[in-house]
C-alpha cells in the first residue's frame, strides 16, 4: 500500500514511516449517591497528529518530487510560513493500493503546533523535521436575518444554470492545487477526481480535461 503525505497542498517528499493519530477524550465521570459512577458522552476533543519527516539532501530513488526536485531550504520555509501565518490549513494522508485505486484517506484541517529540525551525523547531510498538529473546528459568532417578503430570485426555476467548467491540466499541475485555485477548497480534490473517473487523485498527465462541477 501507498501512501502520501500533503501540507497545505505539499507533498513531502519522503513518506514518514510511523503516522500517530491521538483523538482526545472530553467524556467525565461523575459521581452519584445512589448510582455510583456514570459517564457523561461529550464531543470528542481536537484531534491531534505527530510524524517525523525527512528532508533528504542527496538524490533518493524512493523520494517523489511531483513538480521537481526541491532543497531543503524550499521544505524548511513551507513549515516556517505555516507555523508564522497563523493560519489553518489542510493536512492530507492518501492511501492507495499497489494498482492506484484510492482505499481511504485522512483529511483533517490542522494548526502547527510545534516542530524542531534535528541534525545527526548518522543521517549524513538529511535533516529530520519532528512535527506536531492539532485539529483545528472553525469558530465564530452566529447571526440570524429575518427577510419578510419574496424575491425572485429565490422562486425555484427563476435562476439561470451555467454549464460545468472544464480545464485543461497543464504540466506540474495537482488536482489539489487546482481545486483550490478554482473552487476555493482543495479538499474538493476527492469529488472532483470522482466525477471524472479518476481512480488517484495524485496522478494527473498534461493535457488531461477535468470537469470542474
Amino acid at each position: 500500500m501507498a501512501y502520501c503525505f500533503f501540507l497545505d497542498g505539499v507533498q513531502l517528499p519522503v513518506t514518514p514511516s510511523t503516522l500517530s493519530l491521538k483523538i482526545a477524550n472530553q467524556n467525565e465521570t461523575l459521581n452519584l449517591i445512589s448510582d455510583g459512577e456514570i459517564n457523561v458522552l461529550k464531543t470528542p476533543g481536537l484531534t491531534e497528529v505527530s510524524f517525523d519527516m525527512l528532508i533528504p539532501q542527496v538524490d533518493y530513488p524512493f523520494a517523489v518530487y511531483p513538480n521537481g526536485r526541491q532543497n531543503a531550504s524550499y521544505y524548511l520555509g513551507v513549515v516556517e510560513k505555516l507555523k508564522t501565518s497563523k493560519k489553518f490549513f489542510q493536512f492530507v494522508v492518501s492511501r492507495t493500493s499497489p494498482n492506484g485505486q484510492v482505499l481511504f484517506d485522512t483529511n483533517l484541517t490542522v494548526s502547527l503546533e510545534d516542530y524542531s529540525i534535528e541534525e545527526d551525523a548518522e543521517n549524513g547531510m538529511d535533516l529530520t523535521l519532528s512535527i506536531k498538529l492539532k485539529q483545528y473546528r472553525p469558530y465564530s459568532t452566529k447571526t440570524v436575518q429575518i427577510s419578510t417578503g419574496s424575491s425572485s430570485s429565490n422562486r425555484p426555476g427563476s435562476g439561470s444554470s451555467s454549464s460545468p467548467m472544464i480545464y485543461t491540466v497543464k504540466k506540474g499541475d495537482c488536482l489539489w492545487n487546482i481545486c483550490k485555485r478554482y473552487l476555493g477548497d482543495p479538499t474538493k480534490c476527492w469529488e472532483i477526481a470522482r466525477i471524472n473517473n479518476i481512480k488517484n487523485p495524485n496522478l494527473i498527465y498534461a493535457g488531461q480535461t477535468i470537469r470542474l462541477g
